[in-house]
Formats: structure tokens, C-alpha cells, sequence
């Protein structure tokens, strides 16, 4: 399976080993996100794509001279359907994909066209090619694949610039009315008990957050009518994994406790200056009035800022409470390619999606009155 060209040997490796030393290097010099760390990705691989019907499409680039890893790209294949999709290793869990590549390197595989075509050859055969969730700016994944240009997606992702100390990020990211809002549930909240708020530093403390997290998403997601990935015991694990083998490098799960019970929790990544918010939880029965979620977000911020984050990640989705912490749009961008007439009719399909959704949508605006929700969700 390897390239006859000069510089690089490419292979597909199903069993690519992403806790690996020689993969954490590659990580650590590369324009990857939190969402290709050694531990996700192992955890994504090992627990998910078999529950899911996934099959590994690990791409794997190495320099043929030292056998060094050049560039990895987690891929998946999966039918759905009648349809051969071939995408980035997501399964409803990554917020932003990417090639596990330093921009120089790419920029050699670009300039190398035996090894693009290489890599054509073994993603290949697929209805349909799907990468989504592809962050602005990064590194352009369809030149490499010789896909249409990206598109973007219906969504974005929202991040505010964490600054030193937390009363100046403050006042500079939030309205000075919706400063003495949370100010004045936060003290209201303290008179209803003992409040507590803590990164969780074991294992044991984690479990007890996320089961709490379990509980409290239960109801809300299903009402919503799309349910909730951590209500499946694969995701559970999968969640559970990546929270307490991350515990202090990878991943922070922050708990607000009164009397001793979790109450609201933040589970999110850690990586390069930034924490990354992945799911949240809040006993919005319990305290319905007390906007937990965004006083769990103030504090989060705050802990972020001392331990000298330089950016509080909302990651994907346009939930207006994100604005309100000062948090910035950022495009999120789509590459999707057809590789059959199978898949060109599934494309042409995807492609009037957003028209259906919009009526939908529409319609629904027409028959029922507008309704607020004052607790921040993910």
C-alpha cells in the first residue's frame, strides 16, 4: 500500500495506534484541534465507531526517509442507508475537524501530486464525501481531496477573548445591566444554602457530576424531541472516558454544588490556551429562576482567567446566550463531494434540506407564539 514517490509513504491503518508517542508529536506541531487529542480520538475509535457501524478510514502520512509521521487523517466510513459516506471522525461528538498536519507540511503534500492522488485513490469509493464542521482558517482539506470548494455551514461557532483580571474581562464582555442581573441571582442563590463551585480533581468526582449531567439532560433533550447522546450508553462511556483518563490535562469538569449536591456542571477540553465547552447541565426544575447556567458560565470564565486561559470556547451553535458573555461569530465551513450518481442525488437531496428546514421553520413561527428561555443550553 505505500506510494512509490520520494518523500512519503501513504497507507490506510485501521488499527493506527492515536495514543501513540509518535502521534502525540504530531499533535503537538500541528494546526489540529482539541477534537484530534491523542485521548478523544482513541476514545472515539475504540468505543464509538463499532457501536455506531462505522469502519476506520485512518489515512496515515509518513515520511519515507525517517518513517515520521507527516500527516493523519481520521476518517470513517459509513453507510447510511443505500448511501457510502466517507467523513471525519465525528459521530455527533466533535465540534471542530480538521487534518492532523503542521500548515507547512501540508503545503508539501499539496506541491506533491503523486501523493494527492494517492490519497484520492484510498479514500475512495464513496457515494458521498462529508466534511463538515471544518473551522475557519484552517487548513484546506478539499485541495487535498480535489473536492468542490467549501461552503458554509447554517451554523457557527461563538468564542469571547478571556483578559486578566476576571473584573476587567467583565466589564468589557458583558453589559453593565446584565452584570448586576447575575449578581443579584448569584446572591439570592446563596441565601437558598451552602454554594459551592469546583473544578472536579478525581475520578470519583467526575463520575458523580456527569450521572448528575445525565439526569438533568434526560428530560430537557427529549422534550426537544432529538433526544440526548449521553442518555446511550456508548456516548455515557465514551463521555466518561475522555473526562476522567483527561482529567487534568485533556479535560475540566466544573460542578456548582448547594449543600453538597451537584446542581449545574460544565464539561469541556482544555487545549492551547483555550477551554472548549462540549456539554452542560443545570437542575433547571430546582432553580428556575436563578439563571444557573449563565451563573455557572460567569464562574467558569472566572476559574478559565486565573488559570490563565486566553479564550473561553462556546464551540458550534448559534444559542443567543453566548452574545451575552461578549462571545464573537466564527464561520463554520462544509466540503461535501459526490462519487456516484447514488451520491449526487443524496447531495442534491442535502442541498434543499436548508429550503425544508426554513418552511418548516416558517410554518412553525406562524402557529406558535415565541417563547424565551432565560437558561442558557448547548
Amino acid at each position: 500500500m505505500n506510494t512509490p514517490g520520494n518523500t512519503f509513504d501513504i497507507a490506510v491503518e485501521p488499527a493506527f495506534d492515536f495514543l501513540s508517542a509518535d502521534y502525540a508529536e504530531l499533535f503537538d506541531h500541528s494546526a489540529a484541534t482539541a477534537f484530534q487529542h491523542p485521548l478523544w480520538l482513541h476514545s472515539l475509535y475504540s468505543r464509538l465507531a463499532s457501536h455506531a457501524g462505522a469502519t476506520p478510514l485512518v489515512v496515515v502520512v509518513r515520511y519515507r526517509a525517517t518513517r515520521a509521521l507527516a500527516m493523519v487523517l481520521p476518517l470513517l466510513r459509513i453507510r447510511r442507508g443505500p448511501i457510502r459516506t466517507v467523513e471525519f471522525a465525528d459521530l455527533r461528538v466533535s465540534d471542530y475537524l480538521a487534518p492532523v498536519c503542521s500548515p507547512t507540511v501540508f503545503s508539501e503534500l499539496l506541491g506533491d501530486a503523486e501523493a494527492c492522488a494517492r490519497i484520492r485513490r484510498l479514500v475512495r469509493p464513496f457515494d458521498l464525501l462529508r466534511m463538515t464542521k471544518l473551522p475557519d482558517g484552517r487548513l484546506p482539506i478539499e485541495s487535498l481531496l480535489a473536492a468542490p470548494r467549501r461552503v458554509a455551514m447554517d451554523t457557527n461557532a461563538y468564542a469571547t477573548v478571556l483578559v486578566a483580571p476576571f473584573e476587567q474581562w467583565r466589564a468589557s464582555a458583558m453589559d453593565r445591566s446584565y452584570q448586576k442581573e447575575l449578581a443579584k441571582k448569584y446572591r439570592q442563590l446563596q441565601k437558598k444554602g451552602a454554594l459551592s463551585f469546583s473544578c472536579c480533581s478525581d475520578g470519583a468526582a467526575v463520575l458523580e457530576a456527569l450521572d448528575v449531567m445525565r439526569k438533568f439532560r434526560g428530560p430537557r433533550f427529549q422534550a426537544q424531541g432529538d433526544g440526548d447522546l449521553i442518555q446511550r450508553p456508548a456516548y455515557y462511556d465514551f463521555y466518561s472516558d475522555v473526562a476522567v483518563r483527561g482529567l487534568g490535562s485533556l479535560a475540566r469538569l466544573y460542578a456548582m454544588k448547594m449543600d453538597g449536591e451537584v446542581i449545574a456542571a460544565v464539561l469541556g477540553l482544555h487545549h492551547r490556551d483555550s477551554f472548549l465547552v462540549i456539554m452542560s447541565a443545570f437542575d433547571i426544575a430546582g432553580y428556575k429562576s436563578q439563571s444557573l447556567g449563565a451563573l455557572m458560565f460567569e464562574q467558569v470564565a472566572k476559574d478559565c482567567i486565573e488559570r490563565g486561559d486566553q479564550m473561553l470556547d462556546f464551540t458550534i451553535g448559534d444559542e443567543p446566550y453566548k452574545k451575552l458573555f461578549g462571545a464573537q461569530a466564527s464561520p463554520m465551513w462544509a466540503v461535501t463531494q459526490a462519487g456516484s450518481t447514488t451520491g449526487a442525488i443524496s447531495l442534491f437531496a442535502l442541498k434543499q434540506a436548508p429550503w425544508l428546514k426554513l418552511a418548516a421553520k416558517r410554518i412553525s413561527e406562524v402557529r406558535l407564539s415565541p417563547t424565551r428561555t432565560s437558561t442558557p443550553t448547548r
